[in-house]
């Protein structure tokens, strides 16, 4: 017994790591498919335009399910919800694994977009509840290294057995299973001991007042006007515009295992190559929320935001070297490893540096699954066309070429060698154009995010201060607040506030001494850039 409470753990602490080990197997299974396209592609008679198009059916189901997953995460335990979609995406899973066709396997990976939209806003927002401003970016950094172990083991496995056969079964399908599986276990696990802070004891009602006499429609009303709200935020709009860009090349790299092994890496070594670029992306996602955090101390109205730009700018030279310098022979892995790692390292940082924690400061704590799911929702339909359209650049404007029937093994070498320089000018067009804009569009936030934390913190700090009036201030009968903010322009600590706050029934109120007259009941409260 003694043994058990000395490695026992917090009920905060397991939660976390059930809450990171949900986000590996979340990440496992989006590796998988690409891990296997050529794979697939030849046992579907698939070219790359259709199974670039496996990624936007899965992408379309998931971005149209976020609204639900706002809904879910803010009405019911986060933790179970969390449960609900390994359990869903894990059925999907196993489907992908049973089919025999294409459409078999796009109808799969559509219902697989469900799981995978529902957890992640659940997840992001109870990192973003357990931090604050001057721990926000590691915390992230740790989500995303932990989310990218899952995607090293997704991809490292599916490559590694893809050529091999089980009892008869093709390697790529006993993938499929196998994730399916621990995704299963995974989902039980957290359904029995994670924690929501909102739902302690596992009760069904939370310490937000979510009560279920309300009915389904106000419900829905009242994430309509939550989300219409958030959409108004200029410094959202930024982000969505820049998420676009800025994730469409993340989507285009889905080809890049392809494209290693056009080059004539083995599966042995395009695992690897693959596995190095993902760990540098997760030390990269750690040292960008470490940066992030020491400059938003330093520079709060900038520091973020430049290490974004600097992330995005220097990804558009170095996918040019891996892209277009380096020669398509099998004998350069070491040069190819060596710009895999730097260019994962530096292309990473925006996450979990900038966009997470500041959406996290842009609006109130109730609002932060809703910010994170809308975000989700607009960039992951717009960037999940990136794999198709690399597949119609590669065969339409670059000569992708199908490989011949019965070709001999020198032919099928030299069809490789043109299809992998074909595709990796495609993949530098959907990298090299998307970043760019996305570098440029950052520069927006320099104007807008200052003033929306800024208003974000007047807000918390009005409710706050209603809060702490309705406890000690009896208000009976048809008693009323009436509650007036006025906002003078201006940026960077020439932007103020003017609170006004009037009650009703004067007469309700007693005073102790005579010479005390009808109360002036209007309060005012002043405030400053809070920014700095």
């Amino acid at each position: 017994m003694k043994v058990f409470r000395r490695f026992s753990v917090s009920p905060e602490t397991l939660t976390l790591i059930l809450v990171n080990l949900a986000g590996i197997m979340e990440r496992a299974d989006e590796s998988l498919l690409p891990g296997v396209y050529r794979e697939v592609g030849a046992a579907l008679h698939a070219d790359p335009t259709r199974l670039g198009s496996l990624t936007l059916f899965r992408s379309i189901v998931q971005c149209s399910c976020y609204p639900l997953a706002a809904y879910l995460a803010v009405r019911h335990n986060r933790a179970h919800i969390i449960a609900l979609g390994a359990f869903l995406w894990a059925g999907a899973t196993f489907l992908v694994a049973f089919s025999s066709t294409f459409l078999q396997v796009a109808i799969s990976r559509g219902l697989n977009g469900i799981g995978l939209a529902i957890v992640t806003p659940a997840i992001q927002s109870l990192i973003a509840d357990s931090t604050d401003e001057s721990n926000r970016g590691m915390a992230f950094g740790w989500l995303q290294m932990t989310g990218n172990i899952g995607s090293i083991l997704g991809n490292l496995f599916s490559v590694l057995i893809a050529s091999t056969t089980f009892m008869g079964i093709p390697g790529w399908r006993v993938s499929f299973h196998l994730v399916g599986l621990i995704s299963v276990v995974v989902g039980v696990l957290v359904r029995l001991f994670a924690r929501d802070p909102h739902f302690p004891g596992d009760r069904i009602a939370s310490s937000k007042d979510q009560s279920s006499d309300k009915s389904f429609s106000s419900d829905i009303k009242d994430l309509i006007k939550e989300a219409k709200s958030v959409i108004r935020i200029p410094t959202f709009q930024i982000f969505v515009a820049q998420g676009v860009s800025g994730t469409f090349p993340w989507s285009a790299l889905s080809f890049a295992t392809m494209w290693l092994e056009l080059i004539g890496f083995s599966h042995k070594k395009t695992a690897f190559l693959m596995t190095l670029f993902i760990v540098a992306g997760s030390l990269g996602g750690l040292f960008g929320g470490r940066m992030g955090d020491v400059l938003a101390k330093r520079f709060p109205n900038s520091g973020r935001i430049v290490l974004s730009q600097i992330s995005s700018g220097s990804a558009i030279p170095l996918a040019a070297i891996l892209l277009l310098a380096l020669p398509d022979d099998p004998s350069t892995a070491f040069s190819h490893g060596l710009v895999l790692f730097i260019m994962g390292f530096c292309m990473s940082w925006n996450g979990p540096a900038t966009n997470n924690p500041i959406f996290a400061e842009i609006v109130p704590e109730k609002s932060r699954t809703s910010i994170y799911a809308l975000d989700r929702s607009f960039e992951t339909i717009l960037a999940s066309f990136a794999p198709p359209v690399v597949g119609m650049l590669a065969q339409h404007v670059y000569g992708y070429k199908p490989m011949p029937t019965r070709s001999s093994g020198t032919v099928e070498i030299e069809t490789d060698r043109e299809n992998a320089a074909s595709l990796a000018k495609a993949l530098y067009t959907a990298i090299g154009i998307p970043f760019t804009i996305c570098c440029i569009i950052y520069s927006f936030l320099y104007c807008t995010y200052p003033r929306d934390r800024d208003r974000a913190r007047m807000e918390a700090l009005t409710d706050s201060e209603l809060g702490q009036i309705g406890s000690n201030t009896p208000c009976t009968g048809d008693g009323y607040y009436d509650l007036n903010i006025v906002e003078s322009g201006g940026l960077n600590g020439k932007e103020g506030s003017v609170i006004e706050v009037d009650y009703g029934e004067e007469e309700s109120l007693e005073f102790d001494h005579e010479n005390d007259e009808k109360a002036l009941l209007a309060r005012q409260l002043t405030s400053g850039n809070m920014g700095d």
